[in-house]
C-alpha cells in the first residue's frame, strides 16, 4: 500500500506540500490538515521537493509503536534520528561528529549502554527529590511578573524554570542563563530568520557550546556541582570513559532538549487554558486537578513535532512495504490526536479527559516509546506541574494580550512570543 500525498493547510491557507515544511507550522499547528492526513492510513507516503529524500509518515499510533519498539528494523544510527539532510559540507561534518557521540543517534545494544550512564539522574526517585528547589525557583519566577500584570510569558515564564532546572544538572552558572537561552535557540531553531542566520549559524553555535562545555568540565572536574556532568565526566562504556566528544555532544542534546521541550509544553498549556478560559477558572477553583490537565496538555500539543528512523531491511506491515534505506517519519503530534485511540474529540482540548481515560498518561506518546523513550521524563511533568501550580493561582485572569508568533520548525513546536495580561498581584505592605 502507498498513498503518496500534496496538500493544501486547510487552516491558514498557506500552502505546503509535506510534513516537513518549515513553513507547514508557521501559524500553529495545522490541526484539520493533520485529520486529513490520518484519514489516509497509518502511514502516509511523502514527496519532499525541497531535498528531493521522499519519506513515510507514521501519523496512527499502531505505525508510530511499531517503529518506535523495533530499532532492529528502524535505525537512528543511520543517517540519524532528525529528519533533515544537510545543506552544506559544514553541516554534513557536523551531523557526522553528532552521529558518531550522541546516543540519540544509536541503536542497540550501544545507545543503552551509553544511556545508562546518566539515566540514574532521571529516576522518579531522582527527581522527586528536586521538587523543594524547583518549588523555590518557580516562587521566584512568579514573583518577577506577579505584580506587573503582563509579561512575555513565554521569555519571562515558561522557559525560565526548565532552563534553570537544566543548568543546575549539568553544573553551568545561572548567570549563563540569558546565554544559554540564546544559544539554545539558535541550536534549535536555525532556519528562522528571526533567530539566526541559517542553519550554518546554528552549527557554528554548537561549536561554541562545544568549547564551552569543554571549559566546564575542566572545572567540573575540580569539584562537581550538576548530578548530570558528574556522572557524564566519571562514567565508562565498556570500561573506557566517556570521550570528550562524546561528553560535548551529549551536554549539547540535553540542554536543548531539556529547556526546549518543556518550555514549549508549558507555553501551549496556558495558551490552551487561555483559549479555554471555563477550563482555567476550573483550575483556579479546583487545583488538585493541575496533573491530570498536564496530561492533557502534553497531547494535545507536543513539544516535538518528529523525529526520523531509515528501514534497515526490506519489511512488511498490514499491507505496507518498505524498502531498504526508506526514510520513516514519526510524527507525534499527529499519533496524539488519533481517534481511534483518544475517541471522537480526539482534537478537543479537555483537561478532565484523564478521569474518562485513567490510562491516559501511558496512552500518549509525547515522550515517545521504546528504547528512546525521553530520559526527562518524569522532570519535564514535575516542572510542569509546579509551574501552573505557581502560576495558576496568583496570574489570575491571564488573556492574550497581542498575536502568538511560533518559530520556524518542522521540529519543534515552539511558541516564539506570547504577550499576556493578568490581574496585578497586590505587594504585601
Amino acid at each position: 500500500m502507498e498513498i503518496t500525498i500534496l496538500m493544501q493547510n486547510v487552516e491558514t491557507s498557506c500552502p505546503f506540500t509535506h510534513l516537513l515544511d518549515l513553513d507547514a507550522y508557521r501559524q500553529g499547528m495545522p490541526y484539520e490538515a493533520l485529520a486529513d492526513i490520518r484519514g489516509q492510513g497509518s502511514f502516509v507516503h511523502f514527496e519532499d521537493p525541497k531535498t528531493g529524500v521522499p519519506y513515510w509518515a507514521a501519523v496512527k499510533r499502531d505505525a508510530l509503536d511499531f517503529v518506535s519498539q523495533n530499532p532492529d528494523l528502524f535505525s537512528s544510527q543511520i543517517e540519524g534520528p532528525f529528519p533533515m539532510e544537510p545543506e552544506s559540507e559544514m553541516q554534513r561534518e557536523t551531523m557526522q561528529v553528532m552521529l558518531d557521540n550522541a546516543f540519540i543517534a544509536m541503536d542497540p545494544p550501544k545507545h543503552m549502554a551509553h544511556r545508562r550512564v546518566v539515566r540514574d539522574a532521571f529516576t522518579p526517585k531522582a527527581v522527586a527529590a528536586m521538587e523543594p528547589w524547583l518549588r523555590q525557583q518557580a516562587k521566584a519566577i512568579v514573583d518577577r511578573v506577579a505584580a506587573s500584570g503582563s509579561c512575555e510569558f513565554v521569555e519571562e515564564v515558561a522557559a525560565e524554570l526548565p532552563l534553570i532546572a537544566v543548568l543546575e544538572l549539568m553544573g553551568v552558572p545561572q548567570e549563563d542563563r540569558k546565554q544559554f537561552f540564546e544559544w539554545t535557540n539558535i541550536m534549535a531553531f536555525g532556519d528562522d530568520p528571526d533567530i539566526a542566520t541559517g542553519p550554518d549559524e546554528a552549527n557554528a553555535v554548537s561549536f561554541e557550546v562545544i568549547l564551552y562545555a569543554m571549559e566546564l568540565a575542566k572545572k567540573q572536574r575540580e569539584g562537581f556541582t550538576g548530578p548530570v556532568i558528574q556522572a557524564l565526566l566519571e562514567g565508562e562504556v565498556d570500561g573506557e570513559p566517556i570521550s570528550d566528544e562524546m561528553f560535548a555532544w551529549v551536554f549539547i542534546l540535553l540542554m536543548v532538549g531539556g529547556n526546549e521541550s518543556t518550555r514549549t509544553a508549558t507555553a501551549h498549556g496556558m495558551r490552551l487554558l487561555m483559549e479555554n478560559p471555563d477550563q482555567l477558572q476550573h483550575l483556579v477553583d479546583h487545583p488538585e486537578d493541575i496533573p491530570d490537565a498536564i496530561e492533557e496538555m502534553l497531547r494535545y500539543n507536543t513539544a516535538f513535532i518528529a523525529m526520523r528512523r531509515t528501514a534497515t531491511q526490506d519489511i512488511e506491515w498490514n499491507g505496507y512495504s518498505f524498502k531498504r534505506g526508506e526514510k520513516i517519519v514519526m510524527h507525534y503530534h499527529a499519533v496524539n490526536h488519533d481517534e481511534d485511540v483518544f475517541g471522537d474529540d480526539a482534537m478537543r482540548f479537555d483537561i478532565h479527559r484523564k478521569k474518562r481515560m485513567p490510562s491516559l498518561n501511558r496512552e500518549l506518546r509525547s515522550f515517545g516509546i521504546g528504547e528512546h523513550f525521553c530520559l526527562g521524563m518524569n522532570l519535564a511533568r514535575l516542572e510542569m506541574r509546579i509551574m501552573f501550580e505557581e502560576v495558576i493561582p496568583r496570574l489570575r485572569d491571564m488573556t492574550f494580550n497581542g498575536e502568538v508568533t511560533y518559530m520556524r520548525s518542522f521540529m519543534i513546536s515552539t511558541i516564539k512570543s506570547m504577550p499576556v495580561v493578568f490581574t496585578p498581584e497586590a505587594s504585601e505592605g
